[in-house]
C-alpha cells in the first residue's frame, strides 16, 4: 500500500515537475508572459476571450510586450508573440525558410481526409507545389473574366434588398451578404447556382454554418490536434463538422461533369486545366502529382468555407462604417457615380482603379481584420535577430493583427475610421507590417484579388443604390464570440432608395 501511494505521489510531483519546467519556457529567456494553469497554460483565456481571441492578445500585448516580443502557452506548448514590424517582416519574409509552416494537422480523423488537403493546412514541399500551380488561377486576367460572374451576383443582392426595403424598416445586412458571397463563390468556384436570395431555406449557407462554429470544444479539438496529435490519433477525434460531406459530394459531382465536357472558365476549370497540364508535363518533379482528385476536392471546399464569412463580415462592417459617418459615405458614392457616368456601368477597370473604394475597404479591415492574428511554426532553430532569443524548432509564433492594427503608435486616432489614412498621398506614412488583413510573406492569402472584387463589387452597388443608416438602436457593431474569426453577431441598416437623377 505505501509503495503504491509512494509511487502516485512520485507520478504526480514528476508531472507537476514537468508542467513547472514546460511552463517557465519563456521566463528562462527573458520574456514576459501572462500567468499560465496547470497543464492548460492559457489555452481557457484565449477560448474564453470575449468576444474572441484577440481579446487576450490584446491584453498579452498591452502587458507583456517587451522589445516586441511576449510569450503565452497552449497546454504545454510554447506559443511567441511578435509584434515588432521588422522582426514580423524578418520573420514572415527575409527568413521565410524558417517559419514557411503552419500548425499541423497531420493526425486527422480518416473522415476528414477530403478536407486534409487544403492550400492552408498543408505544409513543406506539398504547400511550395500546389501554391505554385494555384497561384496562376488568381491573376488579374482570371478576375477579369470572371467580373461578369461577381456582377450577376450583385445585382441579385440589389434585387433583394431593394425588396426587402420596401417591406421592412430596416435590414440584416451581415446575412444578406452572406448570401451573396455564398451565391458567388459557389458560382465561381462551383458553377452552381445557389439562389440563396429566393430560397430562405437555401442549402449552401445552412451547411456551410457549421464550420464557422468555433465554441470551447471545437476549439479544444483543434488545440489537441495540433499540440498532442497522439492522443487524438487514439481517441479517434475528428475535426471538420459532418457537413463536409455534403461540399465533398458536391465536388466530386461537379467535377464529373467537367469531365464529361460541361466548361463554365470558373476556378474548378482552372484547377482541373492545371491539373490536366501536370499530369502531361515532361518534368521529372511533377512524377509524383500533386493535383489528385482528393486535392481538387479539398481547394474547391476551402474557397467555401474561408472565403464566404470573411468577406460577407468585410462588405457588412464596411456598409456599417460608412452608415455611421455620412460624409465618408457620400464621397465615396460621388466617386463611384463619376466612374458609372465615364464608363457607362461598373466595370472591372473602373471598380479596382477606385482609390477611394479601396482606402474605405482597407481602413475596413485595420479596424476590423476578419482573421485577427497570424501563426506560423518554426521549422529549424532560429536566433531573433537584434535578441539573444533563440526560438526552438516547433514554437509556434504568433503576429497579434488586431492589436498592432489599433496601436496609436502606428496609427493616430486608431479607433477613428479614416480612409484616407490609404489614400495614396498618405500610403507612405503607413509602417511597413502594421496592416496586413490577408497575411503577410509567402504564405499570404492566395484569394486576395478575389476577396476584394467581391466586396468592392458589392459594396459600389449597394452605394449606388441605397443611402446607409444605422438602424434605431443599432449604433455599436456588436461582435459575435468567435475564437477563430472576427464576425458581427448582426448589421442592421436602414436602406433608402436613392431617388434618379
Amino acid at each position: 500500500m505505501l509503495a503504491t501511494l509512494a509511487l502516485v505521489a512520485l507520478f504526480v510531483t514528476s508531472l507537476w515537475l514537468y508542467n513547472k519546467h514546460r511552463h517557465s519556457y519563456w521566463a528562462k529567456r527573458g520574456i514576459l508572459s501572462p500567468p499560465a494553469l496547470p497543464f492548460l497554460g492559457n489555452f481557457v483565456d484565449i477560448v474564453a476571450g470575449n468576444p474572441g481571441r484577440w481579446t487576450f492578445d490584446e491584453k498579452v500585448y498591452r502587458n507583456y510586450t517587451k522589445d516586441g516580443l511576449s510569450g503565452a502557452y497552449v497546454f504545454l506548448s510554447p506559443i511567441l508573440y511578435i509584434s515588432d514590424p521588422e522582426m514580423i517582416k524578418q520573420i514572415l519574409v527575409k527568413d521565410f525558410d524558417h517559419f514557411s509552416l503552419r500548425q499541423s494537422f497531420t493526425s486527422l480523423h480518416k473522415n476528414d481526409r477530403a478536407m486534409s488537403e487544403m492550400l492552408f493546412i498543408v505544409n513543406g514541399e506539398k504547400w511550395k507545389r500546389l501554391r505554385n500551380v494555384m497561384t496562376p488561377t488568381f491573376t488579374s486576367g482570371k478576375m477579369k473574366n470572371m467580373f461578369h460572374l461577381v456582377c450577376e451576383k450583385a445585382d441579385a443582392l440589389k434585387a433583394f434588398c431593394l425588396k426587402e426595403a420596401a417591406k421592412k424598416p430596416y435590414l440584416n445586412v451581415k446575412k444578406a451578404c452572406g448570401r451573396f458571397t455564398i451565391d458567388t463563390i459557389a458560382s465561381c468556384a462551383f458553377g452552381l447556382e445557389c439562389n440563396s436570395f429566393e430560397d430562405e431555406d437555401a442549402v449552401f449557407p445552412a451547411k456551410v454554418q457549421p464550420f464557422l462554429a468555433a465554441g470551447f470544444l471545437r476549439m479544444l479539438k483543434v488545440a489537441m490536434v495540433s499540440s498532442v496529435p497522439f492522443i487524438t490519433g487514439l481517441i479517434d477525434m475528428g475535426l471538420f463538422p459532418e457537413e463536409k460531406f455534403f461540399f465533398q459530394q458536391v465536388a466530386e459531382e461537379t467535377i464529373a461533369a467537367r469531365r464529361r465536357g460541361s466548361k463554365r472558365g470558373d476556378f474548378l476549370d482552372l484547377l482541373l486545366e492545371a491539373q490536366a497540364s501536370e499530369e502531361h508535363s515532361p518534368d521529372d518533379e511533377t512524377k509524383a502529382k500533386i493535383l489528385d482528385d482528393t486535392t481538387l476536392i479539398s481547394q474547391s471546399i476551402m474557397f467555401i468555407i474561408v472565403g464566404y464569412d470573411t468577406t460577407a463580415t468585410t462588405i457588412a462592417i464596411a456598409s456599417y462604417l460608412l452608415s455611421k459617418n455620412p460624409e465618408v459615405q457620400q464621397r465615396l458614392r460621388q466617386e463611384l457615380q463619376e466612374i458609372v457616368k465615364k464608363e457607362g456601368k461598373l466595370t472591372y477597370q473602373g471598380v479596382m482603379e477606385s482609390k477611394y473604394l479601396d482606402a474605405c475597404i482597407m481602413e475596413t479591415l485595420r479596424l476590423y481584420p476578419p482573421a485577427p492574428n497570424l501563426e506560423r511554426v518554426c521549422s529549424k532553430d532560429y536566433k531573433v535577430p537584434g535578441t539573444n532569443i533563440t526560438v526552438r524548432k516547433g514554437d509556434i509564433i504568433e503576429v497579434p493583427l488586431w492589436s498592432i492594427h489599433h496601436d496609436e503608435k502606428y496609427w493616430p486616432e486608431p479607433e477613428v475610421y479614416n480612409p484616407d489614412r490609404f489614400m495614396p498621398e498618405n500610403k507612405a506614412n503607413i509602417v511597413p507590417y502594421t496592416h496586413m488583413p490577408f497575411g503577410g510573406g509567402p504564405r499570404n492569402c492566395i484569394a486576395m484579388r478575389f476577396a476584394l472584387l467581391e466586396a468592392k463589387v458589392a459594396l459600389s452597388t449597394l452605394l449606388l443604390t441605397f443611402d446607409m443608416k444605422t438602424a434605431p438602436g443599432f449604433h455599436d457593431l456588436d461582435l459575435a464570440n468567435s475564437s477563430f474569426l472576427l464576425m458581427p453577431s448582426s448589421v442592421d441598416l436602414v436602406l433608402e432608395p436613392l431617388k434618379e437623377e
